[in-house]
């Protein structure tokens, strides 16, 4: 069965921050009380794991991604315990991608070196801005400062992967200054930079009193010249916001953009399986946890208890909900492979296309199915006209 399915990944979610920043709409929350109920977690945790087990179908996990909320506010000793027990229960690829995300204003050296010693071989660093009162505006808790201290102190504790996150488009920012933020992060030379614009996103306190943002036209200017600093200094695009050095690039990332498989677990997380029937027949099916720390916890006696959702996809939907992935990797997709996961005839797929190629949002190569750069920009009108029966 393991050989009919996708390779198959694992989200870890945790749920708490040290403070809500205005621009999120992650499930994340300000813990109630000074300490962390890291044990109560880990059970939970593992309880939820159990009840997604027989979905893994046997296969090995190739990635983990530990996201938030802030997962470095959990100690070492919390995902040396985590990974062991998982371990015990499913394999691990023997060339695993383990990454956390981390707040640079929540790390410390000692930390570094518990996390890189528990097995964890990939860090995600929240910088997002170098810049006082870029931080400031985004309610981040960190200083440019500590953002470059997190950076040396992830290397000194062995960390040869590293990701950095930088936002555009920030409160009042010039293109000047987003290109000092892409200078500051280049020296630093990390593997990966996530580079993205910021959204206004709703049920965020940003949505609710807008800050002053740049014009469009000072947003063109910002993407345009941040994309060729970024190219230039050896980091290519490889996802929509997304650019890493040869090799580097995120593999979880990677598996979520071609449509592979991940189970998620923890307080909110998301996942998608896929199973085959007795005709082989694909079906796919993606489920979500309860969201709320408190209730996701009161949930650790009953394995099934976590999932508050589930949603399969239905066939007619196929074609739309690969694309959206597919299409965020510059290098796209192959004809085969899109057939294979939509199970549309090529037929049908090129009369849609037609008119993507017409407005350009498509490059022109009949075997691959593959986003211009107008259309990576443009990428829900492409998504449109892909999907319009």
């Amino acid at each position: 069965m393991a050989e009919l399915l996708p390779p198959l990944s694992l989200y870890i979610h945790t749920p708490w921050c040290v403070r809500k920043c205005p621009y999120c709409d992650f499930n994340s929350h300000e813990p109630s009380t000074d300490e962390l109920p890291e044990a109560a977690y880990l059970n939970a945790l593992l309880s939820d794991f159990e009840g997604d087990l027989s979905l893994a179908n046997e296969r090995e996990i190739q990635t983990i991604f530990i996201g938030g909320g802030t997962p470095s506010l959990l100690s070492p000793a919390f995902y040396d315990r985590l990974f062991k027990e998982i371990r015990r229960r499913l394999p691990f690829s023997s060339t695993i991608e383990i990454t956390l995300e981390a707040n640079p204003g929540t790390t410390e050296q000692q930390r570094f070196i518990g996390y890189r010693e528990a097995g964890i071989n990939r860090l995600s660093l929240g910088v997002q801005s170098f810049r006082p009162e870029q931080l400031s505006a985004l309610g981040r808790i960190h200083s440019g400062q500590e953002a470059v201290n997190a950076v040396h102190q992830a290397r000194e504790a062995g960390f040869d992967n590293l990701n950095i996150d930088l936002m555009h488009g920030l409160p009042k920012q010039t293109p000047a200054q987003a290109m000092e933020d892409i200078d500051q992060a280049l020296a630093l030379e990390p593997e990966h930079l996530s580079w993205y614009q910021l959204t206004l996103e709703p049920n965020t306190a940003f949505f609710s009193h807008p800050p002053v943002l740049p014009e469009e036209e000072a947003l063109w200017d910002i993407q345009e010249a941040g994309h060729q600093r970024l190219e230039q200094a050896g980091l290519r695009r490889y996802e929509i916001s997304a650019y890493a050095q040869p090799g580097q690039q995120s593999r979880h990332n990677i598996n979520y953009w071609q449509f592979g498989d991940y189970l998620g677990i923890g307080a909110g997380a998301h996942g998608k399986l896929t199973t085959v029937d007795s005709q082989g027949k694909r079906h796919i099916e993606r489920r979500w946890k309860t969201r709320q720390p408190e209730a996701y916890l009161r949930r650790s006696n009953d394995p099934r208890g976590f999932v508050a959702g589930k949603q399969p996809i239905a066939t007619q939907e196929l074609p739309l909900e690969f694309a959206m992935n597919a299409l965020r990797l510059t290098d796209g997709v192959t004809m085969e492979v899109w057939a294979a996961h939509t199970g549309l005839p090529h037929s049908v797929l090129l009369a849609r296309l037609q008119s993507a190629y017409e407005k350009g949002l498509l490059m022109e190569m009949p075997e691959k199915l593959r986003a211009s750069s107008q259309g990576l920009l443009f990428l829900n009108e492409l998504l449109t006209l892909i999907s319009d029966e």
